[in-house]
């Protein structure tokens, strides 16, 4: 959050009794996309749960470079976990 707004949202689905998770969207707006903030919801997306194996369903040019980066791998398959929790969203906090 940015001065009581919401600036960003990480989407994903996970699931404990797999040891999996999904991420199915990354979004931040403009003037915040190159000062880090999308690296640090990732970071606190990985803290909130530990050993929660992350993949991803994005191929955008705009997201490519930071999972790259984060090392979190693109998935064909979507993550289909029979226990996956439905998609869960996590602002972005500045």
């Amino acid at each position: 959050m940015h001065i009581r707004r919401v600036i960003g949202r990480v989407t994903y689905r996970a699931c404990d009794t797999c040891a999996e998770g999904v991420i199915t969207d990354v979004t931040l707006d403009e003037p915040f996309r190159d000062c880090g903030l999308g690296t640090r919801a990732l970071s606190r997306l990985h803290s909130q749960y530990p050993g929660i194996t992350w993949c991803t369903t994005l191929d955008t040019r705009l997201t490519r470079a930071l999972l790259r980066r984060m090392r979190i791998p693109k998935t064909t398959t979507g993550g289909n976990c029979p226990h996956g929790r439905p998609g869960v969203a996590a602002p972005a906090r500045g």
